[in-house]
């Protein structure tokens, strides 16, 4: 199993992303809330309001999720990150075996 984790803008910009990702099958579950970010950009320092994503799939979804969020996303340079999970619950594990094409 895998989390791919990105930000968005908007709440309405995670939850588009969100449908596209389940509609693709590309994931079982998203979820997303409001965080903080302050970063470097363009020579200067920047404190915004985000939406982080957690996106629960599988490795194999990896490329094609990248693709997908790369090309729907509003920001030039996204951040999306595959984060290895170790273990799940087997009842979680075949459920999305299910939900994830």
């Amino acid at each position: 199993m895998l989390f791919v984790y990105t930000t968005c803008s908007t709440s309405d910009e995670a939850e588009s992303l969100s449908k596209l990702i389940l509609e693709n099958k590309m994931a079982a579950c998203v979820d997303y809330w409001p965080i903080k970010s302050i970063y470097h950009w363009e020579g200067k320092l920047k404190e915004e309001s985000e939406i982080m994503m957690i996106i629960t799939t599988f490795e194999s979804k990896l490329e094609a999720m990248n693709d997908l969020i790369s090309k729907n996303h509003s920001y030039s340079v996204p951040l999306i990150a595959g984060i290895d999970v170790r273990r799940i619950n087997r009842a979680y594990r075949e459920w999305m075996m299910q939900e994830v094409a």
